[in-house]
């Protein structure tokens, strides 16, 4: 069974983020994926620091990466980029975790620029050999769109949905 996990880059509480992540998995397993969100908010990752040895849940968040056919990776527009939290867990997994893996991207804006953010993600998943779908989404003044319930939108909706169907088939691909 094709598996897909989700990585929410986000600390807040009630993060728009998670929730948008939380309809593209629900995509994914319509579409016959096992499923699994890891909320960076919820774990222990200190800073990354070359030197030491493994840290907090460095290992296990690294192995469900690296078990994962698919990767759906979220996070909050910070400063034209992506947060810290993100960040500091992308610092932890380099290529050996994204082998053959199918990355989709999701970056949600409290304003209405996210096209840097996606950029930076782009690249910096690229560095690392991970397959980025070329399907990806931005989500402009998600706090009006996106809450715990889902999204309002019908069209961001459909596109995040859709986002979570592409990782699959991208993941199906990649492991034949």
């Amino acid at each position: 069974m094709t598996r897909i996990v989700a990585v929410s880059g986000s600390r807040s509480a009630d993060s728009t983020t998670r929730a948008a992540l939380e309809v593209a998995l629900d995509a994914a397993a319509d579409a016959g994926a096992e499923t699994e969100m890891t909320d960076l908010g919820a774990v222990d990752l200190p800073l990354y620091h070359p030197d030491e040895d493994p840290q907090g849940d460095s290992e296990a968040l690294k192995r469900r990466v690296r078990e994962a056919d698919g990767v759906l990776a979220g996070t909050p527009v910070y400063r034209g980029s992506y947060s810290s939290t993100f960040k500091n867990f992308h610092d932890f997994c380099g290529s050996t975790e994204y082998e053959n893996t199918a990355v989709g991207l999701l970056a949600t804006a409290g304003g209405g620029s996210y096209g840097g953010t996606l950029e930076h993600l782009r690249s910096t998943f690229r560095n690392v050999h991970a397959w980025t779908v070329p399907h990806e989404v931005g989500i402009r003044g998600a706090s009006s769109v996106v809450d715990e319930t889902g999204i309002s939108d019908e069209d961001v909706r459909e596109r995040t949905e859709r986002l979570g169907r592409v990782v699959v088939e991208h993941a199906e691909r990649l492991r034949e």
